[in-house]
């Protein structure tokens, strides 16, 4: 059997298969499966598909090579649907109440879109490079000065957000917020790929593994001592002597939704690592809105953690939808009014808000999906759709139909 596009990355990108799935955090078996077949695990497929996406980006690799790949990944384990059942259905007809979760598959502009609309990069995928390209609501801003302030001054801070929100985006933003400012700040972050709440599925992050990354981030060719009395009075002393030297140091740790409770309870005992008054290391945590479940007041598990942390989340576009696409299309040298017309951006907006059921008996609320990564899948598909009709805009019923 010839080896698969995303086989060929891996080989490229100079992984093993074993080493590319010790990394991504699954079995060999389930691995190669996955790279070779297109079937992922059905609990967490997006996280493993995004683990390895950033493990060859990391490595060298294309964003759009990976993109490539994963699609012919899904193609090849797509379900055959006889023609003639496919016959006769209208694009309306054939959408199911399953489809709705499509709308946030990864999409990438096809040669003909790029064309027709002038798009000489893509607008959504790797478009931050520097500080310039990072989108500011107020939301954001809020989001992000809280962050700076955690760094600067000390304090705990959790980052929530849904999938796609644009965490990451912000975490990317404050370290290199940090380098540009030359601040005498050393940021400490523990490696998560393929952390998990136990080790069923993959390996836990430990308070061990964190004392270790903080060593390794203030004093580099400190070997940390073996056993955890020794490591935890070196890490104490590290950071006193670095502090004494003019430096504050940040603990970020990302996808802290999947730590599992006992490290979220150690880090009440990291936080108050002090020299005399003085706090020596900073907290902050980014995850998903499973990590406000974690750190609610109603979990007394980690209630010490819970009466010491703020928690901001980073909400949906909302009311700032059209800023955020004019943004994004300025940057590729566009005008949102040459790639969509405002019923358009309308559409979009009702597109990804959905009823759910509310908290008393027939009530329905609306839940928005209005992230970035959801939008720019949707306004990617609707960009294909339009220029594969021979439409100069995006519209209204062409949102509709994707």
């Amino acid at each position: 059997m010839s080896k698969t596009a995303m086989q060929r990355l891996i080989d490229k990108a100079g992984f093993k298969q074993a080493a590319a799935a010790r990394a991504v955090g699954l079995s060999v078996g389930t691995f190669s499966k996955a790279v070779a077949l297109g079937q992922w695990p059905k609990v967490d497929a997006a996280s493993y598909q995004q683990a390895l996406r950033q493990l060859l980006i990391e490595h060298g690799m294309a964003a759009a090579d990976i993109d490539r790949a994963m699609r012919a990944l899904e193609n090849k384990n797509a379900p055959h649907t006889p023609s003639k059942a496919r016959a006769g259905r209208t694009p309306s007809t054939q959408k199911s109440k399953g489809d709705a979760a499509m709308l946030l598959r990864k999409q990438a502009f096809t040669q003909e879109a790029r064309k027709a609309f002038g798009l000489t990069r893509d607008p959504f995928t790797d478009d931050v490079q520097d500080a310039a390209d990072v989108f500011t609501s107020p939301d954001v801003r809020y989001v992000r000065e809280s962050m700076w302030a955690t760094a600067r001054h000390g304090g705990m801070l959790a980052v929530v957000g849904e999938s796609g929100a644009g965490k990451s985006t912000l975490r990317r933003d404050l370290i290199d917020r940090i380098r540009r400012e030359s601040a005498s700040m050393i940021v400490c972050e523990p490696y998560v790929l393929g952390m998990e709440e136990n080790d069923e599925r993959g390996r836990t992050l430990k308070a061990a593994a964190i004392a270790e990354a903080v060593i390794a981030s203030v004093a580099p060719l400190e070997k940390p001592r073996r056993s955890a009395e020794a490591r935890f009075r070196q890490l104490h002393h590290l950071l006193r002597e670095s502090y004494r030297s003019g430096n504050r140091h940040v603990l970020v740790i990302e996808e802290a939704h999947g730590m599992p409770t006992a490290t979220l309870k150690h880090l009440k005992r990291f936080f108050e690592l002090e020299d005399g008054f003085k706090k020596l290391l900073s907290i902050i945590l980014i995850g998903q809105t499973e990590l406000r479940m974690k750190l609610s007041e109603q979990n007394a598990e980690v209630r010490e953690v819970v009466q010491r942390i703020e928690i901001v989340e980073l909400p949906a576009l909302d009311n700032h939808l059209a800023d955020y696409l004019a943004f994004k299309f300025k940057r590729v040298g566009l005008q949102l009014d040459q790639v969509m017309d405002a019923g358009a951006v309308d559409a979009l907006r009702e597109k990804l808000s959905i009823a759910k059921r509310g908290t008393r008996p027939n009530q329905r609320e609306l839940h928005s999906l209005l992230y970035p990564l959801a939008v720019a899948n949707v306004t990617t598909a609707a960009i294909n759709l339009a220029a594969s009709i021979g439409a100069p805009l995006v519209t209204a019923e062409i949102i509709k139909e994707v």
